[in-house]
This record gives C-alpha cells, structure tokens and sequence, in this order.
C-alpha cells in the first residue's frame, strides 16, 4: 500500500512538472488604437509571472510563455494598460488607447545579467545610483501615493519673444536669419493643450511650430547637400498681402550608408527627474535609438547627478543587450552637476573620436543645473569650447514644472545641434526612429540665408518667426559666426509676410535720414526681380562656407502647394496663441480649414493631430455662455 502510494504522488508529480515544462510560442504586434501606427517599445509580460518582452521598432513582438498562461498585459508610457485574454490562436493583435493623463507608473522591462560590464564599470562611477545586476524581470517603478497631491512649484523658463515686425524695404532691404531645424515648440505646446491649458506667449516659437512637420520638397541634385524651394501666394490672413514661402530640403541618406557614429549619452539622473516623465521615459527613448545601432556604431554613457561619471565605456552597437542592460540600471536621486557631466561626455567623445564618423554628444535632461558650472552664460561658453573639437550636441528636454526651454535651446545652438523636447514615447519614436539620420548626422552647419527685397515690388516685410535667430547683417559673411545646422533628410521652412510696393497700408519708418540719405532703387534694374536669396553654409569639416544664389520672381501662384497652405496654417495657429497683433483676420476655423484641405499623406499621423490640437485650443478660447433652462414654476 505504501509502494502504491509513493507511485501516486509520483505520477501526480511528474504531471505538474510535464505541464509545467510545456511552452507556447506567441507572436503579434502592436499598433496605436487612434493612428494604427505600430508601437515600439512596448512592455508584453504573462501576468502573474515575471516573463516579459518589449516590441521592436515595427511594434512586433515574440514571447514564449508556459501553456498555462491566460492572459498577456501590455503597457506602454502614455497609453492604457491592456490584458489580453489568449485563444488557440499563436498571432495576436493588439490596439492601445492613448491616455493623456499624467502616468503614476511606468513599467521597464530588463534584461539578462551583466557580470563583466557590472564588474568593469563598477571602480568608474562615483557620485551616481546605479542599480546593481538587472535580471530578467519585470520592473515596477511607482511614485509615492501622494506624489500627485502634493503641492509642485512650476519653475518652466522661456525667454521672452517679441514678434517680428514689418520693416520698410527702403530702409532695410536686407533681412538675415539663421536656420533652425529644432522641433521642441510644438512638442512642448501639444503638452500643455493635452493637459487642457494654453501654453504660455513665450513658449510658442511659431518656426519650431511651422518645422516640426515634413513637407514633400524635391531632393536636392546630386552635388548638392541641400535643395532651395520658393513660393509666393496670397496671404491667407491678410489677402492684401502675400506670403513668401522658403524652404530647404536636406538630403536623404540611407541609414546604411550614413557614416559610423561614435556617441556618447549624456544622461541627467539627479533627483529632479525622478518622475514618470522624466527619466524613465529617458531610458524607454534611448532604447528605441539603441535598436536603430549598427555594428560600426558605438555608444558610450555617461551620468550625472552630484557629480559625473561614466557608466558604459564605449561600445559596439550590435552589443545591444549590454546597451539596453546599463541604461536598465539607472536611477534618479541628488543635485545637478551639468557642467561636470558636460565636460565628461565631451572627453569621452574626443578619446573615441571618428576622422570621417559622427561624433555626438546627447543630453538628456530638464535643464536644471544647479552645482558647479551652471549658468547658461558658463555654459554657452563651455559648449562654444567644445564644439571646436568637432563634436556635435543633440539636447532632448523631459519633463514639466521645472523645464528649463530657454538654456536648452541656447546650449543646443551653441553646440551645432538641434534641440527636441520629448513629451511621450510617440516623440522619442519620431525623434530616434523616423528621423534617426536627420537628428544624428549634420550635412551642412552654419546655414545662413540673407534675403534683399526690391522696393520696386515690396514695400515691406515680416519674417514670421525666428525671432532669436536673426543675424546682424554683416554676419552673413562672417564664417566665425555661428548658425543653425541641416541634418540629412532635414526639412527648413521660413515664411515672410510682403506687403506689396502697390499697397496703400501706412507701414512704419523713421524719420528721413540727413547725411544717408536712402536711394530708390532704379526701376529699369532688376524691375522684374522681387528678391535675391543668398545661403551660405558649410561642409560639417568645414570652417569655410559656400555661397548659393537664388533670384524669386514676383509672380503669384493660384494655386498654393500643399507645402505652403500646411506651413501657413501652422504659422496662424502660432500667432492666435501668441495674441499676435500681426495675425490680421485668422481665426482657428481658418485655420483647420486650411491644415483639413492640405494634410497631404500623413502616413504618421502628425498633421491629423495638428488639427485635433487646434480644435482642442477652439474649445480652451470658447467664451463660455450660460445655459438658461427651464424651472419647476415655468
């Protein structure tokens, strides 16, 4: 009897063990429920275990799961948790709803042990919270239960920005700006209108705005880095004016033939961003970029916090998991030595630096610095330093109440690089994944474009935007003077406001001048002429720039572009937040009118958010009207 039941348990034993050791495999992917956009990055764990996945850059995902699992729960940043119940079926489709509300949570997934890079880095980090060896699981990084309701002092910086006004062709017939290919405008605003409040006046840059979306421009010829588009068309808030609409086009490189890259993350890890905004959606961005490495890449990190330190020595880019396993291991907590973190980063780039390569620095932080070097002036100064070594900086802003706008864009500016504020997974997908060549390979630095216009045909003009981007004139030919630079597959579009010569609108001058007196252009030269374009620009290796010229035609088009009817909807959204005394009759229904009827091929969704953004804004500028209904006694 007791022989008897020893077999029992045995069998019943073996039984679990055999049911236990079988696993099915299950694969599918995972798409945005309001674009059908597939979802990078997205975390797929078998609930009530600790196995786990994240999709890859086409939101596909495989995970092999014991045959006793029901359900598969998907989370991503800034979307609905989902639980999905499993079937017979091996292929599984999944649609997350956006979610809009500040995340209380965020769930990273690691990865296997790291025992050599653990050992390796551990004698050069001091001053930084390094969680120690990630092991296959599922992370939970919650905030405290109060954190939301407690008291958050909003400490966001922008500088102030005065429009640009219109200016007498007689008396200055020169206007000169750099270019500015930054973005982080418009992501920072769709913040705000998201939470359901209008961004502040300041922190609407209407080119950042206007910039933010691709265009269908031509490429460039083949000896060209660039192309240079023009069109001129009535103004669609003022139709007394026109609209002269400038754009260049970078050009496209395959992400196979771009050069190799050397960079170094530069990530900011003290305790101002510990938030779900912050750094965890640091380290869920910069995996996506992770994914996009090549063998001939190479990636350092580098911390900073109360002081700096180097937390992954350079590395090849086809050792993902010992990328993704680092930034696995990092935590927020401490004072913000920025300026340390800086001159780190740099170093690291120099001691690896590529002849014919990519060298970058990229910055990830809210800007707060507040230890060691940390005013932006000191640190304009460092960056202004470095770049001479010829490595590039990319700045990426996270976060809201502490953002410092201002000191990123200047640092950005000042390193030959470009600047992107990164509101949800979706941005950091654009930014790393759409735009990988364009963010991290520069094809011309210090784009400079000078325009003169011909009083015979403009009586005045308005550059819409770029307010801190204007150029004394002289500096057009001044090639130690710093500009904006042009990634590959970059687009640029500028916008002027022309009040024509034929106008009876009083424009503003000075008095008239005694010793200089201005002369009116003689009408028999260059009469059919409304502008000549200059553009001067640099080779990456460059210190001496090139010319290009390009004379525009007073001819208007009937018919605008999709181009410029988009890029001008853009610009009036702009100015209706900004209260702008120049946005004349535009209204939002205006507006949507235009962005509606010029949405183009939105395969990304981009512009189709553009106008749900600013339906959003009519409702927020709606005044409100009482309601009056009937009582008991009517």
């Amino acid at each position: 009897m007791k022989n008897y039941c020893y077999l029992l348990v045995l069998f019943f034993f073996l039984t679990a063990f055999s049911n236990l050791a079988q696993t099915r495999i299950v694969s599918g992917q995972v798409t945005d429920a309001a674009t059908l956009q597939p979802l990078p990055g997205v975390t797929v764990t078998a609930k009530g275990t600790s196995i786990g996945t994240v999709t890859d850059t086409s939101g596909k995902f495989k995970l092999e799961v014991p045959h006793t699992t029901q359900t598969l729960v998907f989370n991503y940043i800034g979307f609905t948790t989902q639980e999905v119940k499993l079937n017979a079926a091996n292929t599984i489709k999944v649609a997350l709803q956006p979610n809009n509300q500040a995340l209380e949570e965020v769930v990273v997934t690691g990865y296997s042990n790291v025992q050599s890079l653990a050992g390796k880095v551990a004698g050069v980090v001091s001053g930084v919270r390094i969680r120690g060896n990630v092991s296959r699981e599922t992370r939970r990084m919650s905030m405290p239960i109060d954190y939301y309701s407690q008291p958050r002092f909003n400490t966001e910086e922008y500088d102030r920005i005065e429009d640009n006004n219109f200016l007498a062709t007689k008396r200055h017939p020169l206007s000169t700006f750099s270019i500015d290919v930054d973005a982080a405008s418009y992501s920072n605003v769709r913040r705000f209108l998201n939470n359901g409040q209008k961004p502040p006046k300041d922190a609407v840059r209407i080119e950042e705005m206007v910039n933010y979306f691709k265009y269908n421009y031509p490429q460039p010829t083949p000896e060209d880095p660039f192309a240079v588009i023009t069109e001129l068309a009535a103004c669609p808030w003022n139709q007394d004016n026109q609209l002269l609409h400038i754009a260049l086009q970078g050009k496209n490189i395959a992400t196979g033939n771009l050069p190799p890259a050397n960079l170094v993350f530069l990530i900011d890890v003290s305790g101002s961003m510990d938030s779900p905004d912050k750094l965890p959606l640091v380290i869920a961005g910069f995996k996506l970029l992770v994914n996009q490495l090549r063998p001939q890449d190479k990636v350092a990190i580098t911390v900073y916090a109360g002081s700096a330190g180097l937390v992954l020595p350079p590395t090849a880019g086809n050792q993902k998991e010992v990328i993704l396993a680092a930034l696995d291991r990092l935590q927020a907590g401490g004072s913000t030595a920025g300026g340390e973190g800086i001159k780190l980063a740099y170093n690291v780039a120099q001691e690896n630096f590529l002849k014919n390569g990519n060298n970058r620095v990229i910055l990830a932080t809210d800007g707060d610095f507040n230890v060691g070097v940390s005013s932006t002036s000191e640190l304009e100064r460092l960056i202004e330093e470095k770049r001479e070594s010829g490595v590039f900086l990319t700045v990426l802003g996270f976060g809201t109440g502490n953002i410092k706008d201002s000191r990123m864009e200047k640092l950005a500016d000042k390193g030959n690089g470009n600047y992107a504020y990164v509101d949800n997974i979706q941005e950091a997908k654009k930014v790393f994944v759409n735009e990988f060549g364009g963010t991290l390979f520069t094809i011309a630095k210090d784009v400079k474009l000078q325009l003169e216009f011909n009083p015979t045909h403009v009586k005045a003009y308005r550059l819409i935007g770029y307010e801190n981007r204007q150029l004394a004139d002289e500096d057009f030919k001044n090639d130690k003077k710093d500009a904006g630079d042009l990634g590959a597959g970059h687009t640029v579009t500028a916008l002027y406001e022309i009040v024509p010569a034929t106008s009876k609108k009083n424009v503003a001058e000075a008095d008239p001048l005694k010793y200089q007196p201005v002369k009116n252009a003689d009408k028999n030269n260059f009469s059919g002429e409304l502008l000549t374009l200059k553009l001067r620009y640099k080779k990456p290796t460059s210190n001496t720039s090139q010319l290009l010229e390009h004379v525009v035609y007073p001819t208007l088009t009937a018919n605008p572009s999709e181009n410029l009817r988009f890029a001008a909807a853009v610009a009036a959204f702009g100015m209706l937040l900004r209260d702008s005394e120049h946005k004349g009759q535009a209204t939002y229904a205006g507006v949507l009118h235009l962005a509606e009827n010029a949405k183009g091929n939105d395969s990304e969704g981009y512009r189709a958010e553009f106008i749900r953004l600013v339906k959003t804004t009519q409702l927020l500028d709606s005044p409100v009207t009482e309601v009056k209904g009937k009582t008991d006694k009517d």
